[in-house]
């Protein structure tokens, strides 16, 4: 039931490949934009709150809780939005949010890069179960991953050891993948990297329709696959959606309420 007509037509027809990039950076971006005062005001709040001396894992968890309570879960539909815009508006979608933990990582000298994958619509059925018909077929996910020490820590197990066990993540309801990885392992790779607690909960491998490889950052992803919809529906969703908290519950008219 998921639908073509509102993705772009080079969605609907990409393949999987190998990325160019995957040695990740430090570097400001268009969309990682750290340099903004916005953006560096967060990172002091986050490098306050770590402690100093505080190791690179310990940071970017503190920056995930802090990226949690102040910046809302919606539904926005522009994954390019700056990083810098979220945090003035206070609010994002999972996508969104993940790009402002990259940034942080960046601005306090972790490299990072972004896994492509190509995960199934009916994925967020449970999200949208009245709208399934114009969910799309294919969602453009941006996985980041951060360079600790010598090894690339996907964020599905930045918090690897301490979040334990749970029950996996069902994608309904007011929890986002962004909330979800603080509380068990999130694994797109079929393997048991994940944590040995987190067991067959941390394993979304079944939904991933195509691996695109690695990108110095989700600019590039976004650049050379485009977003999972196309402009005229982004144009046309954003207002709505971008202000719709996760989790509302649906209407039967409008398939949403705030």
């Amino acid at each position: 039931m998921t639908s073509r007509l509102l993705m772009p037509w080079r969605g609907a027809h990409v393949r999987a490949e190998t990325a160019a990039g995957g040695g990740g950076s430090t570097r400001a971006t268009a969309i990682l934009d750290w340099d903004q005062p916005v953006v560096a005001a967060l990172v002091e709040r986050v490098r306050q709150q770590a402690g100093a001396g505080a190791e690179a894992r310990a940071v970017l968890r503190v920056a995930h809780g802090v990226i949690a309570r102040e910046v809302r879960p919606v539904y926005s539909v522009e994954d390019r939005h700056p990083v810098s815009r979220t945090l003035r508006l206070g609010r994002g979608s999972c996508s969104q949010r993940m790009g402002v933990l990259e940034a942080v990582a960046r601005a306090v000298g972790v490299r990072t890069r972004v896994r492509g994958l190509m995960v199934d619509g009916a994925f967020w059925y449970p999200r949208f179960p009245r709208l399934k018909p114009f969910v799309p077929e294919r969602v453009l996910l941006a996985w980041p991953e951060f360079l600790i020490g010598r090894e690339w820590v996907p964020v599905g197990e930045l918090f690897d050891g301490v979040a334990g066990s749970g029950e996996a993540f069902s994608n309904r309801g007011g929890e986002t993948l962004f909330d979800a990885v603080a509380r068990v392992g999130v694994d797109w790779s079929g393997s048991v990297s994940c944590g040995a607690q987190g067991g067959m909960a941390c394993d979304l491998s079944a939904q991933v329709l195509a691996d695109l490889g690695y990108f110095d950052s989700r600019d590039e992803l976004f650049e050379r696959h485009g977003q999972t919809l196309c402009r005229p529906a982004r144009t046309c969703l954003e207002p709505v959606l971008g202000r719709w908290s996760a989790g509302a519950r649906l209407l039967a008219s409008t398939g949403y309420r705030q």
